[in-house]
């Protein structure tokens, strides 16, 4: 399967290479990122997008501050990088893995003695978040693949593949591990408004692997799900609280609707995106541009003056979600994401066989 990286170190540039995923599928570009700026821009931009990948852009995003600082200053040094980070970090304010990559980069960083020793270290971590992001994928893919049934339908929205990741990605990570393992998967890929996601990512992912997927509009699902033609649904997370999954917008309702036609619900996510300190009312939910529903190309599609509502995400309650998928194994009913991150599951998670 072609599972290539999304985005990666040059030290040629130096900086970050990345696909931009706003021009897929027609366009497969690759974007060289030598600044910072130029980093939050794509991110804000959703050029880079997924919650692993931002935790990897995160890790990334600090090595190209501390690469690109020209302060000799060990202090002042890091003062700068820091400042460069919290840029980064406020790029995304829903999505938890950004500010785990980027937290997990400064908090190397500045053990080091020297500038020189600064930059190896930024890089090395950086570097060392992709590797792991790459595993934990394909370790959350086997656990996924084993939910599935041998012959199935499955329903999946917005994008959780490699794009979203650095490569083989969650949702479409257990996906790609069920195919490689002999199943007959067929699926059912949301397109996802506004920005069709689904429709534009997720289909080009799954068409280029050869795995059968067919885009539907986002309020046909329930209509699959009341006529047998779902068996599963599996999703992708930004943030996992105590009592919530955060994903993209629309992900609620299919876990309202898979909960409805007794359609087990699955999320698949990395523990770096779990946040046990937070519940759903703490989180801020991200609006975007009025934009994206407004106007498609050059055709003004809403008039002028009136007002949208763009959220980027909802929160799907614990309750609704059959079982999280992570890379140390299965969370099943009852859910309890304390007790899974302060004992890395020895009770709550099924471990690996």
């Amino acid at each position: 399967m072609n599972t290539s990286a999304t985005l990666w170190w040059d030290a040629g540039l130096p900086g970050i290479r990345y696909i931009d995923q706003t021009l897929l599928p027609g366009n497969h570009r690759i974007v060289d990122c030598r600044t910072v700026m130029r980093l939050a821009t794509a991110i804000q931009k959703l050029e880079i997008r997924g919650a692993p990948a931002l935790g990897v852009a995160g890790g990334f995003g600090v090595a190209l501050a501390a690469a690109t600082c020209t302060e000799k200053n060990r202090d002042a040094f890091i003062a700068a990088v820091r400042r460069d980070a919290e840029l980064l970090r406020g790029t995304r304010p829903t999505a938890i893995n950004l500010g785990w990559g980027i937290d997990r980069v400064l908090d190397r960083l500045v053990s080091a003695g020297s500038v020189d020793s600064a930059r190896a270290i930024a890089l090395s971590e950086a570097e060392a978040i992709a590797r792991e992001d790459t595993l934990c994928c394909h370790a959350i893919g086997e656990y996924g693949a084993a939910l599935l049934p041998d012959h199935c339908t499955v329903l999946t929205h917005c994008n959780a593949g490699a794009l979203a990741c650095s490569s083989w990605g969650t949702a479409l990570g257990a996906i790609r591990s069920a195919v490689n393992a002999g199943k007959d998967v067929k699926v059912i890929a949301c397109e996802t408004r506004p920005l069709l996601q689904g429709a534009r990512l997720t289909a080009w992912e799954l068409a280029r692997d050869g795995i059968d997927v067919t885009v539907i509009t986002d309020s046909t699902a329930a209509h699959l799900m009341r006529t047998s033609r779902i068996d599963a649904v599996i999703v992708g997370a930004d943030r996992i609280t105590r009592d919530a999954v955060f994903n993209k917008i629309g992900t609620y309702m299919h876990a309202v609707c898979a909960k409805h036609h007794d359609i087990p619900f699955y999320v698949a996510a990395p523990l770096s995106t779990f946040d046990a300190t937070r519940t759903e009312r703490d989180v801020t939910i991200e609006e975007r541009n009025r934009d994206e529903l407004a106007v498609m190309g050059n055709r003004m599609l809403i008039s002028p003056g009136v007002p949208v509502k763009n959220f980027a995400f909802d929160a799907t309650p614990m309750e609704l979600v059959t079982a999280i998928i992570t890379e140390e194994g299965v969370l099943r009913q009852p859910i309890d994401i304390e007790v899974l991150l302060s004992s890395r599951g020895a009770q709550t998670i099924t471990q690996k066989p």
